[in-house]
């Protein structure tokens, strides 16, 4: 071989020995890579300029980053901040109907505060207590008791109501709210139930005898001892006669028989009598009605309790949770989930594009979850039978923007807040529908 040519092979080994050493020390770099990022504390990354910032955010290179969370529906609300000022209702121990209201500033500083005591219609006061005033709350007959107070900062203060003329013989109820300085928003509320029979001034009334439980008792266990007798009587008769004809003496009609015999005639044998069964046709054709009548029947109830929760209807009479609930204004009202108290409804001046009416309305959850509500399930009845829905953005605004039924109320809580209602005409609503949800009975509270 000529030396050129081996000197040229030679060249070549070597070039191609110094490109694989080349490429072999990257090869750990990159594998110890990962491991070093672990050993290597973090770099602190600078801050971003004003440009930056303003930039969106994005996750890895050429991809946005995810957007911020959002509250799901199955979060409960979160319960509002405590109200500086709370109130309580208690009844007070007189022949007539009397009350005593506690408010409380548990605040550092003082409050403004105007409070409500709703009458119940038919009454007058005969007394009030610090300079408040009794007036009629719009064109309605019920009549209301106000205060405007400067409560000092951790004090309590105490008013006292007393009523000239009320309902004879019947519970009177009277609630009250604690509002802010305009009178705009609920601060608290409370009611309370006065009743003669809890002051020891109830009169007795004569029930007649047979109206009474224990009359009625006796009368009932008198009848079935008669029954039970009867019964046992009837048994002691018959068994005799059926001893008889188990052991094959049948009566005979001849009277020849009963002057005895020499030897005794054996017995006749009867022939052993079959029991009948009923046809197969018969059978069938009575589990066929039955059945039929189970189906029809199960068929009628359910159309008619969906037709009595039906959206389009009047107050609702049934549904598939629960019982309704009937009640005047200040009476607690249970449904399936909530507990609803309507403190005091207040309809503004009549105008062209419509009248709004202000409830002030207490929600309480009584059971163990958190409970959804709607606002198109509120409803307010007008004369006539016609009815509408909340109107939801007056309520969002008188609850300075929060929308009240945007999450689910919690578990074993409360609120106070108020319900608007737009309606037509100048006669405010009859009656308040109230809901937890499509499936429950509600309630229905009748405006004075």
């Amino acid at each position: 071989m000529p030396a050129s040519t081996r000197h040229h092979k030679a060249l070549a080994v070597v070039v191609h020995c110094l490109g694989i050493l080349a490429a072999v020390p990257a090869l750990p770099a990159v594998a110890r890579e990962p491991a070093a990022a672990h050993q290597r504390p973090p770099a602190v990354a600078p801050e971003p300029s004003p440009s930056e910032s303003s930039a969106p955010p994005t996750g890895r290179a050429g991809m946005p980053a995810a957007p911020p969370a959002v509250p799901t529906p199955t979060q409960a609300m979160p319960p509002p901040p405590k109200p500086p000022v709370t109130v309580a209702v208690a009844p007070a121990p007189t022949p007539a109907p009397a009350y005593r209201i506690h408010v409380r500033n548990s605040g550092s500083a003082p409050v403004e505060t105007t409070i409500r005591q709703e009458l119940p219609p038919g009454s007058a006061p005969s007394l009030i207590t610090a300079g408040g005033r009794a007036s009629h709350v719009g064109a309605q007959s019920a009549s209301e008791v106000t205060w405007r107070l400067k409560l000092p900062a951790r004090s309590v203060t105490t008013l006292n109501t007393s009523l000239a003329t009320a309902p004879a013989g019947q519970p009177v109820t009277a609630p009250a709210c604690a509002f802010t300085s305009d009178g705009s928003r609920p601060y608290d509320c409370a009611t309370a139930t006065w009743s003669a029979a809890a002051t020891g001034v109830a009169k007795t009334t004569s029930t007649p005898l047979w109206q009474r439980t224990p009359v009625l008792l006796g009368v009932l266990g008198a009848v079935l001892l008669l029954a039970g007798a009867g019964w046992w009587l009837w048994r002691r008769r018959r068994r005799p006669v059926a001893a008889a004809l188990a052991d094959g003496a049948a009566p005979s009609s001849d009277p020849r028989q009963g002057r005895g015999t020499i030897y005794p005639r054996p017995a006749t044998p009867r022939p052993a009598s079959r029991r009948r069964s009923p046809p197969v046709w018969l059978l069938v054709s009575s589990a066929v009605v039955v059945l039929g009548a189970i189906a029809g029947t199960a068929g009628w109830t359910a159309t008619r309790r969906v037709a009595a929760i039906d959206t389009d209807k009047q107050p609702t009479s049934g549904a598939w949770m629960g019982s309704g609930a009937a009640g005047t204004v200040g009476v607690p009202l249970r449904e399936t989930a909530f507990e609803f108290t309507v403190y005091r409804i207040a309809c503004s001046a009549a105008a062209t594009t419509g009248r709004q009416c202000q409830a002030t309305v207490g929600v309480r959850n009584l059971s163990p979850e958190h409970q959804a509500w709607h606002g198109q399930l509120q409803r307010a009845y007008l004369p006539g039978g016609r009815w509408v829905s909340t109107d939801e953005p007056a309520t969002r605004k008188a609850n300075l923007g929060r929308d009240v039924f945007a999450q689910p109320v919690a578990a074993g809580s409360r609120v106070v807040l108020p319900l608007v209602f737009t309606v037509d005409g100048r006669d405010p609503p009859k009656q308040l529908e109230l809901r937890s949800g499509v499936f429950s009975a509600g309630v229905r509270v009748d405006v004075p």
